[in-house]
C-alpha cells in the first residue's frame, strides 16, 4: 500500500507518523485533496472523478509524475490522503500531535515524496483549516487554494446553538454503532430536502444509508486519540493577520465555496475569511450542507477547473474576485461606529453561545455520570423463593 513516512520534528522523540494516500489521473496539474474530521481520502470520490475522470487509483509501482511538464499537458493528477488520526493513517498517541500546522507538515511532506514542488491544494472543513495554513507556511508551493465549508477553528467551530443542533450533539456523543453513527452523519452532512429526493425505488437517504454502515463496519469507528486530536487541531486553530497576509498576497486564487445549509460550519465565518483575504478569494454559495462537495459535485467541480484554468492563464486576482472592493474613504465616522459595534456584539454573542454550548455540556456528562452512578446503587429485588 502507498505510504508516506513523515518525519517526526514537532516533538522530541516522537514516533514516526505514516500517512496513507492514493493517486488518480495524470497531468501536469497537480491537486491535493485535504479531506476534513473523521474524513477518509474516499470522501473526495466525486471530486476525484470529475477532476480525473478515473475511478481507481494509479498503480502505486508506477512512478509519480513530477511536475516539470512530463505528464499530460491538459490533465489534472490528484492526491487525496488519510490525515494523522483516522483511515489507514497513523494514529498518534498525545493530543499535542495533533495541531493544523503538524497536518499541514504531513501534507508537505507528502508532495516532497511525491516529487511535486507545486500544486492546487483543495481542502474540506478542517481539511481546509489545514490546507490555509499549509498555504501561510509555504505559499511557494501552492498554485492556488480552495476552501470548503470552513471557519476559522477555535469557537468558530462551534455550531450556531438551537434545539437541532444539541440533539445532534448528544447523540452523537452517544452513537457507538456504525447504524447509530450512519443515522448522525446524514443529517450533518446533508439537508433535508437532498436525503428525501427519490432515486429509483428508495430514497437518498436509505441509499446513503446503507453506504456510509458499509463505509463505518469496514474501516471502524474513529479510534479515541484520532477523535481528541483531531477535534484539538480544530479547537487549536488559528490564522494569524501575518498568516491572513502572506496568503492574501502570495499571489495565487483563492476559491471559498460553502453550504447555505452547513449546520456545522456557519457562513457568516466563510465570508469573514473571504472579506479578510481580498482581493485574492472568490466566494462562492451553494444550497447544500455541510458535504455540499456531495451535494453539488457537478458545481463543486466546475469551480475547481475554472481556478486551475484560471490560474494556468495567469488571471488577475482583481478579475478573479467577485468580492466588491472595500472603499474606506466613502464610510463616514458614524457608519465605522457602527460596523464596529456589530462586530463587537456579534463577537460577544458568539462567546456567550461558547459558554452555554460548554455548560450545556458538562451538565450532559455530569447527568450521564449520575444515571451510571443510579444503576450501580440500585437495590436488587431478592424473591422469597431465593431465601
Amino acid at each position: 500500500m502507498p505510504y508516506c513516512v513523515v518525519t517526526a520534528a514537532a516533538v522530541a522523540g516522537e514516533e514516526e507518523v505514516r500517512i496513507f494516500y492514493q493517486r488518480y489521473g495524470h497531468g501536469a496539474a497537480k491537486v491535493v485533496l485535504i479531506i476534513g474530521f473523521a474524513g477518509t481520502y474516499e470522501s473526495w470520490g466525486p471530486q476525484v472523478k470529475g477532476l480525473t475522470g478515473a475511478v481507481e487509483p494509479v498503480d502505486e509501482e508506477a512512478p509519480a509524475a513530477g511536475d516539470d511538464g512530463s505528464g499530460a499537458a491538459e490533465g489534472v493528477e490528484v492526491c487525496c490522503f488519510d490525515n494523522r488520526g483516522m483511515g489507514r493513517s497513523s494514529v498518534p498517541a498525545h493530543k499535542s500531535q495533533y495541531t493544523t500546522a503538524i497536518m499541514a507538515k504531513d501534507a508537505l511532506a507528502l508532495m516532497n515524496h511525491l516529487g511535486w514542488r507545486k500544486a492546487h491544494v483543495f481542502g474540506h472543513s478542517m481539511g481546509a483549516m489545514i490546507a490555509s495554513k499549509l498555504a501561510a507556511m509555504a505559499p511557494d508551493r501552492v498554485a492556488s487554494l480552495a476552501l470548503l465549508n470552513t471557519t476559522g477553528g477555535g469557537y468558530q467551530c462551534i455550531p450556531k446553538v438551537d434545539w437541532h443542533t444539541i440533539s445532534l450533539a448528544c447523540r452523537f456523543l452517544r452513537a457507538r454503532t456504525p447504524e447509530q453513527r450512519a443515522i448522525l452523519d446524514l443529517e450533518v452532512h446533508y439537508t433535508r430536502e437532498y436525503l428525501e429526493e427519490a432515486v429509483g425505488s428508495c430514497t437518498r437517504r436509505q441509499m446513503l444509508y446503507q453506504e456510509y454502515v458499509k463505509g463505518l463496519s469496514s474501516g471502524g469507528m474513529q479510534s479515541r486519540h484520532g477523535f481528541e486530536g483531531q477535534i484539538n487541531a480544530c479547537w487549536t486553530h488559528k490564522l494569524s493577520t501575518k498568516e491572513l497576509d502572506r496568503i492574501r498576497l502570495a499571489g495565487f486564487l483563492v476559491l471559498i465555496i460553502h453550504g447555505r445549509d452547513d449546520v456545522v460550519a456557519q457562513l457568516y465565518y466563510a465570508r469573514r475569511l473571504a472579506e479578510k483575504l481580498q482581493p485574492a478569494a472568490k466566494l462562492i454559495e451553494l444550497h447544500g450542507g455541510h458535504l455540499v462537495s456531495h451535494e453539488r459535485p457537478a458545481e463543486v467541480n466546475m469551480s475547481f477547473m475554472e481556478m486551475i484554468k484560471a490560474s494556468k492563464s495567469n488571471t488577475e486576482l482583481e478579475e478573479w474576485s467577485n468580492l466588491p472592493k472595500p472603499d474606506a474613504g466613502c464610510l463616514c465616522k458614524r457608519d465605522g461606529d457602527t460596523v464596529n459595534y456589530l462586530i463587537v456584539t456579534h463577537n460577544l454573542l458568539a462567546k456567550l453561545q461558547l459558554i452555554l454550548l460548554f455548560f450545556f455540556g458538562v451538565f450532559y456528562v455530569i447527568l450521564e455520570h449520575a444515571r451510571r452512578a443510579i444503576r450501580v446503587l440500585k437495590p436488587v429485588r431478592v424473591s422469597a423463593s431465593t431465601l
